[in-house]
């Protein structure tokens, strides 16, 4: 193949522009692919960005790329792919060398962190560490994190400070997103400020232990990598030379520091391609940003910007309606989503008077649906948070519809909700001690021997939550105890509905779930959710019977590991079910204050990534899309009764869905 070359300036490096002549091509690229997908794939040197709407082919298109320039004549070495998962980067490798041969094997795939890894190891003494550096997976760091907390002697048992999954999850934060440890404990742990400086003392001997011990956690690999490709060192610029082309999936889910690594990577030659979608960024809480793809052409002068919207998976309505979601964003690349597949049904939004209805109705239509041909593993049902689907929970099982969960805390393993379920054990049962142990362990000046002498004395009738447990006063270890003693006596003698004695047991355990969990504040959904659960229920009997004999956990397992079930419905948390599709889609409560979260209200940035979310989770369904919202629900945090349809559905045209009304 004959070169054309080009003079460059001095310490850049030098690029050779190949002549393509497409006829002695294996694949025939053209037929292969769309327009778009077409002009992705051929890209040749440059920065461009490639905004792939949802199930627009984004992965055939990668593929195809990495087959065209190694068939243009580029060393398949020389290419970079950078993946967030290495199943993804493995995925797209094999396809290739099916697609062409087994020279696709050869380029440089990985998740940004395997690539770090395999150039500090190999560049360790250049870089000024050693290459038999330790890795620090998330739970190595929360221990050594724990080790500086103790003996800095820094925390007390009089003063609560945050605990060691805490203060690791804002260092990390720090280091992804670029913002202050202040900033961060400011906005999300702001009654931990006043022990701001013991926080970034903590902070400060962590980081001088990792490099005295030779150790690096996730962030240290690219942050070294970063700040080594950036030196510009003899060793580094030989890296940089060697690579002629950087591909970037799912770009927009990137954080800051790792735009900051793509553009350090990409300092001497400007031939990068980053490829995802602004509508389908969904992880800031993981630190990923927005900006990133927004900024990119920015960024990179020069860019081409080349949109796929030819769709593959949904039907038209279904395609129409998605489109009007992200119509009212505020910040968006304009595209828009459209396929050849033959017409389809529109999709439904119900509106349902309880959470009760909503899981009853949605039961029936699985097993219409069903009985149409449909399997199970072709429904999917998909909400905002994971506490959602605890009621659909409950209704599923009585229903003997198999299925499995994703994403979120599981409903009965949570550690708040075990909680609160042992205290209304215990007043059915006084002799359940499994259940007393772990309310004991919760109070203040009580370990385990102390638990242990307390149940020792119940067992032995000694003390009851049948008898009024005024004399207990005299004992100074039941002491500690009393105002438990004081609700189980009250609970155990009670008439009241299940979900009055569960608001009187949530009264006396939130200053308890308030001091043992440092995020209480997104855990106490879970609760709010508990107590509507509750009033579903006139048996306190049958409401604890549902959760111990049918637990929402005996189906959440994941059973396509087991083999129990060939065929099982999802559950899943949006976060959860990006990248995946579905026949039907069912999306739950998709009520105003709980979709976007009331919570999430006050920042516009907030309001736009949860319009995002409900794009992602209508864009998984090819056939079938469904949602539905009850019109009664009290939201305890605002102080309020929900009835109002998302405000990301709410104003869309009603030729673009059904509407409905669900009674008894």
């Amino acid at each position: 193949m004959q070169n054309k070359f080009k003079l460059v300036r001095l310490n850049q490096a030098v690029q050779t522009q190949l002549i393509v002549d497409e006829s002695k091509f294996f694949i025939n690229y053209k037929n292969q692919l769309n327009e778009a997908q077409y002009e992705a794939a051929s890209a040749g040197e440059g920065p461009y960005l490639i905004i792939a709407g949802a199930g627009t082919g984004k992965t055939r298109t990668l593929v195809y790329r990495v087959a065209r320039l190694i068939e243009m004549g580029y060393n398949p070495e020389s290419i970079l792919l950078l993946t967030f998962t290495r199943k993804a980067a493995n995925e797209m490798m094999n396809r290739a060398s099916l697609l062409l041969d087994r020279r696709c094997s050869k380029i440089i795939g990985g998740t940004f962190h395997s690539y770090a890894n395999s150039i500090l190891r190999k560049y360790a003494k250049a870089i000024g560490i050693t290459s038999s550096f330790t890795i620090l997976d998330q739970g190595d760091s929360e221990d050594v994190i724990n080790l500086i907390r103790s003996q800095a002697e820094l925390v007390s048992k009089e003063k609560r400070f945050p605990k060691k999954q805490t203060l690791n999850k804002i260092y990390s934060l720090s280091a992804n997103t670029y913002r202050t440890v202040e900033d961060i404990v400011a906005d999300e742990y702001p009654h931990f400020y006043k022990d701001l400086d013991k926080i970034e003392e903590i902070r400060k001997v962590f980081l001088e232990y990792k490099k005295k011990n030779n150790l690096l956690d996730f962030d240290d690999l690219l942050i070294y990598l970063k700040d080594f490709l950036f030196s510009l060192s003899p060793s580094a610029t030989a890296i940089l030379q060697s690579i002629n082309f950087v591909m970037v999936d799912e770009y927009q889910d990137t954080n800051k520091l790792q735009a900051e690594l793509v553009r350090a990577l990409t300092q001497l030659k400007k031939n990068i391609m980053v490829v995802g979608d602004d509508a389908q960024s969904i992880y800031s809480f993981r630190g990923a940003n927005f900006k990133n793809i927004m900024e990119f052409p920015s960024l990179f002068e020069g860019t081409k910007i080349i949109k796929l919207e030819e769709n593959y998976r949904s039907s038209p309505e279904i395609l129409s309606f998605a489109n009007k979601i992200t119509e009212a964003a505020i910040e968006k690349y304009d595209k828009k989503l459209y396929t050849k597949l033959k017409p389809g049904v529109l999709p439904i939004i119900i509106a349902a008077a309880t959470e009760n209805l909503q899981s009853r109705f949605i039961v029936e239509k699985i097993l219409e649906i069903h009985e149409e041909g449909i399997p199970l593993k072709e429904i999917a049902v998909l909400f905002r948070s994971s506490f959602f689907s605890f009621d659909l929970e409950i209704e599923l099982n009585k229903a003997n519809i198999p299925f499995v969960k994703f994403g979120g805390m599981k409903f009965v393993e949570t550690a708040h909700i075990k909680d609160i379920l042992a205290i209304l054990r215990i007043t059915l049962n006084p002799r359940d001690f499994v259940s007393w142990y772990r309310i004991l362990l919760l109070h203040e000046g009580i370990g385990p021997k102390s638990a242990q002498k307390i149940m020792d004395d119940l067992a032995n009738a000694n003390i009851s939550i049948q008898n009024n447990p005024e004399s207990l006063t005299k004992n100074k270890l039941l002491e500690k105890v009393y105002p438990l003693f004081e609700l189980l006596y009250k609970l155990h003698n009670s008439k009241g509905l299940p979900s009055e004695k569960a608001q009187i047991a949530l009264e006396f355990y939130y200053p308890l779930f308030k001091s043992k969990y440092d995020d209480f504040n997104k855990r106490k959904k879970d609760l709010d959710i508990f107590i509507n659960i509750s009033e579903n229920y006139k048996s306190l009997e049958n409401l604890l019977a549902d959760m111990a004999i049918e637990p929402p956990i005996d189906s959440v397992v994941n059973i396509e590991g087991e083999s129990k079930e060939d065929d099982y419905v999802t559950l899943s948390t949006i976060h959860s079910a990006k990248g995946l599709e579905w026949n039907s889609v069912f999306i739950i409560h998709a009520v105003d204050g709980f979709f976007p979260m009331s919570r999430l209200a006050d920042k516009v940035e907030n309001i736009e990534e949860e319009r995002r979310l409900m794009y992602v989770a209508a864009t998984r369904a090819k056939q079938n899309l469904i949602i539905t919202y009850p019109m009664n629900i009290f939201d305890r945090e605002a102080g309020t009764t929900l009835s109002k349809p998302s405000r990301f559905i709410a104003d869309i045209s009603e030729d673009y869905f059904e509407n409905w009304l669900l009674e008894e």
